[in-house]
């Protein structure tokens, strides 16, 4: 959760799985939507929430495909899922995320993304992304023949 620090906006947990995610991004203050298609995990989660006493608006988990969702509204991500989805993830998010989301990738990296910040070592490591930073364009071409170049003015 130290790579959330200081960062606001609507946070997305894709798989949230027993909540833990976003039940510590709330006490960070971000309001939450955990993503989870698991309906035991989704009723624990639940549980959770209200025995912590965090109210349905800042802890709201719901039992759908976060691939079938847009993710346009969210400026903050967590994912911990398995390394065989995230490099299609990457595509999604990628296309669906304002410019100044940053997404967090808890033990499986992904493939393609450089980070902006790491914390942790091992099976503790974690990714930030700034999709910012992702979105940047890299080195253009250099055209050697006169009829491929171009003038900016």
């Amino acid at each position: 959760m130290k790579l959330l620090q200081g960062r606001q906006g609507p946070l997305a947990d894709l798989g949230s799985g027993d909540g833990r995610l976003v039940l510590a991004a709330c006490s960070l203050g971000f309001r939450c939507t955990g993503f989870e298609i698991n309906s035991i995990l989704l009723a624990y989660s639940r549980a959770r929430a209200r025995w912590r006493g965090i109210p349905h608006s800042h802890a709201h988990f719901v039992n759908k495909d976060f691939w079938k969702t847009d993710l346009s509204g969210y400026s903050n991500v967590t994912v911990f899922l398995g390394p065989v989805v995230m490099e299609v993830l990457e595509e999604k998010l990628l296309k669906e995320l304002p410019g100044g989301a940053r997404v967090i990738a808890c033990r499986f990296p992904f493939p393609h993304w450089p980070p902006s910040h790491t914390e942790g070592s091992g099976l503790d490591q974690v990714w930030a992304h700034d999709i910012i930073t992702i979105r940047k364009p890299g080195p253009q071409p250099c055209h050697l023949y006169p009829s491929q170049w171009t003038l900016h003015q």
